[in-house]
């Protein structure tokens, strides 16, 4: 085999940069989405209704879903235009800086109003910056992947999911140990709300540095240098991928509603639900908040194996056959809610519905998060591949995570604590997922290398 034929970066070094990247910008992520039901509430939002203050703490959360589609279309424009290597190093600095600058703001009692505004300020930057880290990432690992195995590929990319879960709860449990409550185990202490809260955020800064070593050593995929070569490089790519490439944006858009929704109701929603008190307003199952990370952290190992297990299977069976029947699980899995989640006169047994429950709605994230990493980009051509998938998968997290957890919450209150309404609205979101993937094309023997896009001259 000639050498020319090597591909420009090795495999170990795509993993890892795809897998690595992921995991510091979903840790940093999940870092605050963690203290969106546990701190900010109080420090932020503070106020005599306790379901006001969170639903302000989690509009601040969703409103970074809004920041995420303007990420996707600067930095989507950059990486198609001018290479992937450089729009993935500054997304990771943008997530990791405003990390860092969250874990030292001033809280609501020091400043006031200033403090939820600064917060809202670096929680849109977080959003930027992951509009255009997932896209980047899926592209590297896609790109790279040898012929036959680029779902399985683009698993790893979705892999940094689970592992930024796990590892940025372990770090709050960490703390949560450390400074517990004198009283109760399930309340804050004034040392976590105090300083320790902070840590986490602080802690983002090392994972960059790791994470910015790494994609420093990428090279170009020759898959972008052939496009180049070829003059179909185009000066506005984002003008045409609306222009010429609109069905498959709302067809990627829909594919991933089901798996946003059903992801942000299994962390966020859950934890709320699972930590909360029965009261006589809105009942909750009561369990500590170590136990239900824990529980939840189980749930995710399950996340993690099955998105790893889904990448060979979408391989062999195709993408699209793959993702019909996943969903149609997760539209069933939405009207089983009462049967998990309302407390049972057993305490045991209500933690072990609960605990299956988490199992198996991980399992079919992992499933469902998977394919995503090569479903999603191989429904656009090389010249405007990052556009395409970075705004389908982000215009997605408007009408699914930036909703979800707010619109979960709200109907959670509706049915007076039942949590039968929240599983119909999951159900109903995969209908429409369902819907979108009958119309979707086959993307498994989609030829990259042929698939450049079109010409230059035909862009305006």
């Amino acid at each position: 085999m000639s050498t020319t034929a090597a591909p420009a970066n090795p495999r170990s070094r795509v993993i890892t940069a795809s897998l690595v990247g992921t995991t510091i910008e979903f840790y940093d992520f999940y870092a605050y989405a963690t203290a969106a039901v546990l701190v900010f509430p109080i420090l932020f939002f503070p106020s005599d209704n306790e379901t006001a203050s969170l639903l302000a703490s989690f509009a601040v959360f969703g409103a970074a879903m809004v920041a995420r589609p303007i990420g996707a279309m600067v930095f989507g424009h950059f990486g198609d235009k001018y290479g992937r290597k450089a729009t993935l190093v500054a997304s990771l600095l943008t997530m990791g800086i405003a990390t860092v600058l969250i874990g030292v703001l001033p809280t609501f009692q020091q400043v006031n109003w200033v403090a939820p505004l600064l917060l809202l300020i670096l929680r849109l930057a977080q959003g930027f910056a992951l509009g255009g880290e997932w896209s980047g990432a899926a592209l590297v690992a896609t790109e790279n992947a040898p012929k036959g195995k680029r779902a399985w590929y683009g698993s790893f990319p979705q892999l940094g999911a689970p592992i930024g879960f796990i590892i940025a709860n372990f770090v709050f449990l960490t703390i949560n140990w450390v400074l517990p409550h004198p009283e109760d185990p399930a309340l804050k202490s004034e040392a976590f709300l105090a300083w320790g809260w902070r840590i986490p955020f602080l802690f983002s800064a090392v994972m960059v540095i790791i994470g910015l070593w790494v994609r420093l050593k990428l090279v170009e995929s020759d898959t972008f240098k052939n496009a180049e070569a070829k003059g179909a490089i185009h000066k506005m790519p984002l003008v045409t991928v609306f222009r010429h490439y609109w069905k498959q944006l709302i067809l990627g858009t829909f594919i991933m509603l089901a798996t946003y929704v059903l992801f942000y109701l299994m962390t966020n929603f859950t934890l709320t639900y699972g930590t909360a008190l029965t009261t006589a307003n809105v009942p909750g199952l009561g369990f500590g908040y170590t136990d239900f990370v824990l529980m939840q952290i189980i749930g995710v190992v399950f996340f993690g194996v099955f998105t790893l297990l889904s990448g060979p299977i979408a391989d062999a069976v195709g993408r699209r056959k793959l993702l019909l029947w996943v969903t149609g699980a997760i539209i069933v899995f939405g009207l089983t809610f009462n049967v998990f989640l309302l407390p049972q006169l057993d305490p045991q047994f209500t933690g072990a519905l609960t605990q299956a429950f988490l199992v198996l709605g991980f399992l079919l994230m992992g499933l469902t998060f998977g394919p995503m990493g090569a479903i999603l980009p191989e429904l656009f051509p090389t010249n405007v591949r990052y556009s395409g998938s970075a705004i389908s998968y982000n215009v997605s997290s408007i009408l699914g995570a930036a909703l979800a957890p707010f619109v979960a919450v709200a109907l959670w209150a509706a049915a007076g604590g039942s949590p039968w309404l929240v599983g119909l609205y999951l159900s109903g979101m995969g209908v429409l997922t369902f819907i979108a993937l009958i119309f979707a094309p086959e993307t498994k023997d989609h030829d990259y290398e042929a698939d450049l896009g079109l010409a230059q001259s035909a862009e305006l």
